[in-house]
């Protein structure tokens, strides 16, 4: 079997995010291009596939105001062999400049990947690739291994802090394998990818970041204040209107926080999150050049329904409502389980007849409704019969159930345990005097047969 290798996308920020938007980025791209991005990942090899998304990439950013882009490379000139690694095979293949977009595709098409990986020494180099630190310098670093050489990147990320660089890295790894990013941990946070297109929309989203400069998280609280609720689909209107502009399914990071979302500041925001019931926040402001919290109240607890007895298997609803309020937020299968929203809740479970409760959900907990498995009536008949099945309360009186179909000649129901009675007459005998009781027990998971 073969290991999945991983891919790391390194975005690292070399100034810190001060000044408006209008202030010059500059974002050098470093490719991986050692003998270990030949290995085939999908219909491509991993280096055809990283040179033909970052060619993508570079052409997406044409014509975006105060930019400026560079490409360095390394593991391209030197071959690897059994006996010699070239650790000094990194080179700044295209500079910064204006409008240099073409040249970045054309230099992109020309490399091989045949050398080693040194991670550590590209780091340290391309600190000299920024003509000055007046701009927002930023780093992407497309690779598929670990440091192959002798320095440590993690050293060379203390060096740029200790000389004022600051330095906050987004990683991106694609593989099964974790432990490897366990390794990237002292440079700062990293997502996974493990396919093509997911590394194709993560590396989308980190050049996002970059130019938006803008960034917010959506902490969903508990009932302690603790943004630990998640797994939920949430939409951002434009403020006022019905105007989808994001839709994302709520994420914890790999560190138990809430996933880092890329957000444009030009707008005000409608929230809505998708729990039961939903909740929603309106006229959300997103502060420009910042990381941005926006706290939303949704404590929430689990519902399980479970049939507690049963011999085979039955199909049964239950309708949920918010406490006195009647409006069905929700029809849950029996042996399911849903979250909702702390509070009380009004359950009818659409069983014959019907069974109603009040419930709490509290925070965190699971509340479990047990349903006794029904058993089955069957019916026949020799002629049409004009039917209605009661069942017998614990006051004495008898509660309609359900109507007998006054043209088949059989029939079944699923009936909860009880008494009940049938109380019927035959279609072609036109007096109330032909009016006939038959009383019969369910017994769970039991058929009761009445001949009528």
């Amino acid at each position: 079997m073969n290991l999945k290798k991983i891919v790391f996308a390194f975005f690292l920020l070399i100034s810190t995010f001060v000044g408006s938007q209008e202030k010059l980025t500059r974002i050098l791209f470093i490719l991986d291009a050692s003998n270990s991005m030949n290995a085939k990942w999908g219909e491509q090899t991993r280096i055809e596939a990283a040179k033909e998304l970052l060619a993508k990439t570079v052409d997406s950013l044409r014509g975006t105001p105060n930019l400026e882009i560079a490409l360095r490379v390394y593991g391209h000139q030197s071959p690897i062999t059994a006996t010699y690694q070239d650790c000094a095979d990194t080179k700044l293949e295209v500079p910064f400049s204006k409008d240099n977009f073409d040249n970045v595709k054309y230099k992109l098409a020309t490399i091989f990947a045949k050398g080693t990986t040194p991670i550590a020494r590209s780091l340290e180099a391309a600190a000299g690739d920024f003509p000055d630190m007046t701009a927002r310098n930023i780093i992407i670093l497309i690779t598929d291994g670990l440091e192959a050489c002798d320095n440590d990147p993690c050293v060379i990320a203390k060096k740029l802090k200790d000389k004022n660089i600051n330095v906050t890295p987004f990683v991106i790894g694609l593989g099964l394998d974790l432990s490897y990013l366990e390794k990237f941990k002292c440079i700062g946070q990293y997502t996974e990818a493990e396919t093509r297109s997911a590394f194709k929309y993560v590396l989308n989203n980190v050049v996002s970041k970059t130019l938006v400069n803008t960034t917010a998280q959506i902490n969903l609280n508990d009932i302690n204040g603790k943004p630990i609720e998640t797994d939920v689909t949430m939409f951002l209107y434009e403020a006022g209107t019905k105007k989808i502009k994001y839709t994302f399914v709520h994420t914890l990071n790999r560190k138990g926080n809430p996933d880092t979302l890329v957000m444009d500041p030009a707008f005000k925001y409608d929230l809505l999150v998708n729990t039961i019931p939903k909740v929603e926040k309106k006229d959300i402001s997103i502060q420009r050049n910042t990381h941005n919290t926006i706290v939303v109240n949704a404590p929430q607890g689990n519902l399980k329904m479970r049939l507690s007895n049963a011999q085979r298997a039955f199909t049964i609803e239950t309708r949920v409502m918010e406490a006195n309020k009647g409006q069905t937020l929700n029809v849950q299968q029996i042996n399911t389980t849903d979250k909702y929203i702390v509070g009380k809740y009004d359950i009818e479970i659409l069983t014959l007849p019907r069974t109603f409760m009040t419930v709490d959900i509290s925070q965190s907990t699971t509340t479990t409704i047990d349903v006794i498995a029904p058993g089955m009536l069957t019916y026949k008949t020799s002629t049409p019969i004009a039917a209605q099945i009661f069942v017998s309360m614990p006051n004495g009186t008898w509660e309609w159930v359900c109507n007998i179909d006054p043209v088949l000649l059989t029939g079944n129901w699923n009936l909860q345990p009880g008494l009940y009675k049938v109380v019927y007459r035959q279609k072609q005998l036109r007096s109330t005097a032909y009016t006939f009781e038959k009383e019969f027990r369910i017994v769970s998971n039991k058929t009761t047969t009445l001949n009528l």
